[in-house]
């Protein structure tokens, strides 16, 4: 279970700070910025399940995929869901990703489908894309694109419907 202290605003507010200057660390820098993340992570408790995915997130953001796995899984296991679900499911995606970019899209979908039927969110969409990927890197790639034709629709200024309507005939048997 989770045995992370509360983390306040302020601790947040940094992180948030952090992540806002990723991208004045060119890749011959990234070690720096993950520096950054392991000092924040570190004002935590000892394996901190916020403290965990935010590692985790840094090493996939500077192409460390392989790095990141290991310790998404740590962080859910540790509670992160529980302490955050808001972040519980960005790890989700996070962690779907970068199975995928490490050759496991099979594990990527089994994490990712359950997410379809979670509350709805501002991340239905990415959970939607990261899994139509998983699904391609499967070789479903009718299945993949009928999630992203389906994320897309509601945001089309028209042919919502129609759109709707051909995600779904995607992957509905024929008659």
């Amino acid at each position: 279970m989770c045995e992370a202290a509360p983390v306040n605003q302020e601790w947040e507010d940094r992180v948030t700070a952090a992540w806002a200057t990723l991208d004045e660390y060119p890749e011959e820098k990234a070690a720096d910025f993950r520096a950054v993340i392991d000092a924040l992570a570190a004002e935590l408790p000892d394996g901190s399940p916020l403290g965990l995915f935010e590692q985790a997130s840094a090493w996939d953001s500077t192409g460390h995929s392989d790095k990141a796995v290991p310790l998404y899984r740590e962080a859910l296991a540790r509670g992160l869901s529980e302490v955050s679900p808001y972040k519980g499911r960005r790890a989700k995606i996070q962690l779907s990703s970068s199975l995928r970019n490490t050759g496991q899209p099979e594990e990527g979908v089994k994490l990712l489908s359950p997410e379809l039927d979670a509350p709805s969110d501002e991340l239905d969409d990415a959970v939607r894309a990261c899994l139509a990927l998983c699904l391609s890197g499967l070789g479903r790639d009718r299945e993949g694109l009928s999630l992203v034709l389906g994320a897309l629709a509601p945001h089309l200024p028209r042919y919502q419907r129609s759109m709707a309507n051909y995600a779904r005939a995607l992957v509905e048997p024929e008659a």
